[in-house]
């Protein structure tokens, strides 16, 4: 008898200590739609595990539709970012034993996907995108339980990122992720070719925000992230998680401090206005070969020539913007306060279809204003 073919397209999945969760987590993942049979398997990383969560797997498996590996590692330095460094990395070596590029997925033990993720991270990626990074939700039981002003601020919140991104998309457009877009990155939720993962080492082994760092990789390197609407998990709204400084913590400590800041890229709109637009004539100016000829932009920016010169000599254009970003003292990020948000979505819908017009009347000839000519963004702004 032939055996099966082996699966072109893998998910990845740290656990630890998830025996409440992790059915749900695989039986989601099992009764995924729209795809080819045998195209899909799945990696279970088991690290650290003390409650019976290999166990309750082990009774699992025989239910299965897909084919399962089951990787179990004790490890005293274990964290987020080196299990799921492990287990991508196993969905690899299984990819490189089919002999096929492939797709990687990663997701958490205690989130559940929807049946069409698969498929619409593999539509994503068909289009035209090296990776896909997904958006989430809270999952509806769960967040009922939270303190209702903690899903109001949740509500303010999206509403503004949404108005915020819109700006971003139209202001520093970027032609694989055209809006509309998201702007999350959670490993709750990644896609990437095979080819891709490799070519920027694999998912940075640090022990938080090691989703973030590796889509900033991706970007960096000049590969086509999709930040695809269509692409959603829901993500647990507990508040006590298994990584330290991960999604719980966050829920908690909102919980605990409603008054929080609001999370770094959430500026005013006049802060937000005057990033974009210098991200936008930075990448012209790389493509006009001017960086290294003329460092006005540099004096404007606050960032001293030598550093200046570096940065211009990088090699793609998005490790170029991501350096501008950290080396400008007047780029450093200035996140909102809960209370300032609603005067900030007035105004942003104020803005923008102000924007939306005045990009639609250049677009025979694009180019945008001098930076001079853009107020400066102030700390009271």
């Amino acid at each position: 008898m032939p055996s099966a073919p082996l699966p072109d397209t893998l998910v990845a999945v740290p656990v630890r200590n998830e025996a409440e969760r992790i059915a749900a987590c695989l039986r989601a993942l099992d009764a995924q739609a729209g795809l080819a049979p045998g195209r899909l398997g799945l990696v279970l990383f088991l690290n650290n595990c003390t409650d019976g969560t290999p166990e309750i797997v082990a009774g699992l498996l025989p239910g299965m539709t897909i084919p399962v590996r089951v990787i179990e590692r004790t490890y005293a330095g274990a964290h987020a970012g080196w299990a799921r460094r492990a287990a991508m990395d196993a969905a690899a070596a299984w990819l490189d034993e089919a002999g096929v590029a492939g797709t990687l997925l990663t997701t958490d033990a205690d989130s559940l996907v929807p049946p069409d993720w698969v498929a619409a991270n593999l539509a994503a990626l068909e289009a035209g995108a090296d990776a896909v990074a997904g958006r989430v939700e809270l999952i509806p039981e769960e967040a009922a339980l939270l303190p209702p002003s903690l899903a109001a601020r949740g509500r303010l919140e999206d509403t503004y990122d949404a108005l915020i991104t819109e700006m971003e998309a139209r202001i520093d457009p970027d032609p694989h992720d055209p809006w509309p877009c998201h702007r999350t990155t959670i490993g709750a939720s990644l896609a990437v070719r095979r080819t891709a993962y490799a070519q920027v080492g694999g998912m940075p082994e640090i022990p938080l925000g090691e989703d973030g760092a590796f889509v900033a990789a991706l970007l960096a390197q000049g590969f086509r992230v999709r930040h695809d609407r269509a692409v959603m998990v829901w993500i647990s709204a507990r508040l006590t998680g298994r990584a330290a400084g991960g999604v719980a913590d966050t829920i908690r400590s909102r919980c605990e401090e409603p008054d929080a800041l609001c999370d770094a890229r959430m500026e005013a709109v006049p802060r937000a206005l005057h990033r974009y637009v210098w991200r936008a004539r930075l990448r012209r100016l790389h493509g006009q070969g001017r960086l290294s000829r003329d460092l006005a932009w540099a004096r404007r920016l606050g960032i001293p020539e030598a550093e200046a010169l570096r940065i211009a000599a990088l090699p793609r254009v998005g490790e170029i913007v991501a350096g501008v970003d950290r080396a400008s003292p007047r780029l450093v990020y200035r996140p909102l306060m809960p209370r300032a948000l609603p005067g900030q979505i007035r105004l942003a819908r104020l803005v923008l279809p102000v924007l939306r017009l005045a990009l639609r009347l250049r677009r025979a000839t694009p180019s945008l204003p001098p930076v001079a000519a853009v107020p400066p963004a102030t700390a009271d702004a």
